[in-house]
């Protein structure tokens, strides 16, 4: 069984908290407190961010008497990781699936140009496939 993501053993709250500095590459808890929706207490948030750094997912630096956090994981690996869950999960891991109720989604928001870029990848992941 492949092991889970270690960003699925989150909590709601604490997935904000790693959206919110991922968005922001680096930041402090004020400015994590400050980002976040119906956010709770800005100790509650410092108290949160450094249980995420004991569990692995936020460093920090000190910067005065301030604390700077950053995400261990780069935001790519970070999204390639969550599209594999959401593609596995909900479309079967089922790219065209996932694409087409992406297109479905974007209805008239899409431009040409967008349109002409997808193409092109589509093509581009095509001609990598036959070389394979």
């Amino acid at each position: 069984m492949m092991a889970k993501p270690a960003y699925l053993n989150l909590g709601a709250r604490e997935r904000q908290i790693m959206d919110a500095v991922h968005e922001l590459g680096e930041a402090s808890v004020a400015e994590v407190h400050e980002k976040l929706t119906d956010a709770p207490s800005y100790t509650t948030v410092r108290t949160m961010m450094r249980v995420l750094q004991e569990k692995g997912h936020l460093k920090f630096r000190r910067e005065g008497v301030k604390y700077i956090y950053r995400p261990t994981e780069a935001p790519a690996k970070a999204r390639k990781s969550a599209l594999q869950h959401l593609l596995k999960t909900f479309f079967s891991s089922s790219t065209g699936d996932a694409v087409a109720a992406l297109l479905d989604m974007s209805g008239d928001k899409m431009s040409p140009e967008e349109y002409e870029r997808l193409a092109n990848l589509i093509e581009d992941a095509r001609r990598e496939n036959k070389k394979k």
